[in-house]
C-alpha cells in the first residue's frame, strides 16, 4: 500500500511524507479554492478489510480469480463505497481535518475500481457560509490513468479552533478466516471416493448432523452403531432424514463402540468415527480388539488452520498418551510424520517441545527430543527433519529463533509440533482454538483404520473436516 499527500501550494514532486500529527484548519483559515489530494493503492487485503467492517461480502469481490473454476481472471473491485471512504477520512483528517462534522456527501460512481489501481482522491473548497461555518468541498477520485471514478461534493461543519493531534496508530487486522480456510480444504477431497465408515453412537444432535453433513459431502458412507430408536427420535426431533443409511441397532453406548471396533477389524468399514461417547469409552473397544492392533502405538493427531502461522499446523498428542514414554514418543511422532505424508507434505519439519532449548537433565522432555532427534538420524525416525528440544516460540517464529540464536531447519517453521504430554498438547490446542481462533479436526493413528476424534463440545463443521482427516489416512494406507 502506498499513501502521499500533496498540499495544493507545492510543486507534484514535493511529496512530503505522512505527518506524525495530524493539524486541522479553522473555518475562518479555510479559503475558497484550497485544495488537498492523497493517492493510495488497492490491495486484495483492503477489499477483505473493508468487507469484514461493512458486511459486504459480495464473492466476486473475494474470491481471488484462480480460485474462480473457468471464469475469467480479471483483477477483483471494489465496492464504490471503498473510494468514498477515502474521501471521508481525508476531510476528517486533514481538511479541515480534527473536528470537523461531516453533514452531506453527494457522490456519482463512474467507473470501476480494481485492486492493483492506485487511486487519487482531490479535495477543494468551493464555498463557505459565514452564517454557520458551513463549508462546501468538491471532492473526487481518479484511477493512475486519470479516468474519474468518483465525483461529486460534501458539505461539512469546520471546527472554530485550531488542534493539533498525534495521528493514530491503527490496529493491527488479520484477514484470515481459519473456519473458510478448513472448509475449503474440506471441499477439495470431496471428489474422492467415499470411505465406509462406522459412526460410535451419533445420540446428540451435533454428531447426527456431523454424519449427516459428511455424508452429503461425499467424505463417507456411515453405518451408524447406536441404540436406533433413540437416533430414530433424535432425528425427527431436528428434521433430519436418515434415509439411505444402514443402521445397526446396540443397546448401549459400550456396545456401540465394540460393534464398530468389531466391523474394523473385519474390514467391513474403512474408518470409525466417534459421536456423542467418551473417548477413552471408545479407545478401549479398539484396544479391546486385536485385529485393530499393529506395532505401532495408538496416537491422535489435530490438524489445525491459525490466522497467525503461514501453514497447516499438526499437533500430537493431545487426547491419547497421557506421559508418553521415549519408545512411545517415537510412535507418536511416525504416526504424525505419516500423517503429514498423507496430506502431500514430502517432508514434514517436525518440532520437539519443551519448555527450554537445551538438552537439560531435569527436564525429560528435553533428554526424550534430543533422543528423538538421535533415532531419526539412524533411521529409527524416516521421512521427516527433526529438531529439538525446541520453545513453542522457537518452533513457530522464524525471528525468535534468530534472536536466540537457533540454527535450524526446523526452527520457525514447523510442519509438526510434538508435545511432551498430554496436558501440554491439551491446553495448547485449547488455547489455540478459543484465543488465537484456529480451526481443526483430529485423527486417531496407528491401528488398523483411522479414527476420526472429536470433543463432544465440537461443532458439526469440525466433525465434518475430523472425517475428511481420517478419508485422507485411509485412502493413503491402501495405496
Amino acid at each position: 500500500m502506498s499513501q502521499t499527500q500533496t498540499p495544493s501550494d507545492l510543486p507534484d514532486s514535493a511529496v512530503p511524507a505522512a505527518p506524525a500529527t495530524l493539524s486541522n484548519f479553522t473555518f475562518d483559515e479555510l479559503r475558497v479554492g484550497q485544495s488537498l489530494s492523497t493517492s493510495r493503492s488497492l490491495t486484495p487485503q483492503d477489499l477483505r478489510a473493508f468487507a469484514v467492517v461493512s458486511g459486504d461480502l459480495d464473492p466476486d469481490r473475494l474470491e481471488a480469480p484462480d480460485e474462480r473454476d473457468g471464469e475469467p481472471t480479471e483483477p477483483l473491485t471494489a465496492p464504490g463505497m471503498w473510494s468514498a471512504a477515502l474521501i471521508a477520512s481525508l476531510i476528517s483528517n486533514q481538511l479541515p481535518g480534527p473536528g470537523t462534522v461531516q453533514l452531506e456527501q453527494h457522490l456519482r460512481f463512474h467507473a470501476a475500481l480494481r485492486v492493483g489501481d492506485t487511486v487519487k482522491v482531490s479535495l477543494k473548497v468551493v464555498d463557505k457560509d459565514d452564517a454557520n461555518h458551513h463549508v462546501r468541498i468538491d471532492c473526487s477520485a481518479t484511477n493512475q490513468h486519470g479516468h474519474p471514478i468518483v465525483s461529486g461534493h460534501a458539505l461539512v461543519c469546520a471546527p472554530n479552533s485550531r488542534t493539533t493531534r498525534e495521528r493514530g496508530i491503527a490496529p493491527a487486522m488479520l484477514l484470515f478466516d481459519a473456519s473458510a480456510r478448513l472448509q475449503h480444504w474440506v471441499a477439495s477431497l470431496e471428489a474422492a471416493s467415499p470411505e465406509r465408515c462406522a459412526v460410535v453412537h451419533p445420540c446428540d444432535e451435533v454428531s447426527l448432523r456431523g454424519m449427516l453433513e459428511s455424508r452429503d459431502a461425499g467424505l463417507i458412507t456411515p453405518v451408524v452403531l447406536a441404540p436406533i430408536a433413540r437416533v430414530r427420535a433424535l432425528a425427527a426431533q431436528h428434521g433430519l432424514s436418515l434415509d439411505g443409511i444402514e443402521l445397526i441397532d446396540t443397546p448401549h453406548s459400550h456396545a456401540s463402540a465394540a460393534s464398530a471396533a468389531s466391523l474394523a477389524a473385519q474390514g467391513r468399514v474403512g474408518m470409525m468415527m466417534k459421536g456423542s461417547l467418551h473417548t477413552d469409552e471408545l479407545m478401549q473397544a479398539v484396544l479391546a480388539e486385536a485385529g485393530l492392533r499393529t506395532g505401532r502405538r495408538m496416537s491422535h493427531v489435530f490438524r489445525f488452520e491459525i490466522p497467525a502461522y503461514p501453514r497447516p499446523l499438526l499437533i500430537t498428542d493431545a487426547a491419547i498418551s497421557i506421559a508418553p514414554d521415549l519408545e512411545q514418543k517415537r510412535d507418536i511422532v511416525q504416526n504424525a510424520i505419516d500423517l503429514a505424508h498423507a496430506l502431500g507434505i514430502v517432508q514434514p519439519r517436525v518440532a520437539l517441545l519443551s519448555a527450554v532449548e537445551t538438552v537439560t537433565p531435569r527436564l525429560t522432555s528435553t533428554v526424550d527430543a534430543a533422543a528423538l532427534c538421535k533415532m531419526a538420524q539412524r533411521g529409527q525416525i524416516i521421512g521427516a527433519v527433526l529438531d529439538g528440544p525446541l520453545a513453542f516460540d522457537n518452533a513457530i517464529s522464524v525471528e525468535a529463533a534468530r534472536l536466540k540464536g537457533i540454527d535450524s531447519p526446523v526452527a520457525g517453521q514447523a510442519d509438526i509440533l510434538v508435545v511432551p504430554d498430554l496436558e501440554a498438547g491439551n491446553m495448547l490446542a485449547k488455547q489455540l482454538e478459543y484465543l488465537a481462533g484456529a480451526a481443526g479436526c483430529g485423527v486417531v493413528l496407528g491401528a488398523r483404520v483411522p479414527i476420526a476424534l472429536t470433543s463432544r463440545a465440537d461443532p458439526p463443521a469440525s466433525r465434518m473436516a475430523s472425517a475428511a482427516l481420517a478419508g485422507v489416512v485411509a485412502r493413503a494406507g491402501r495405496r
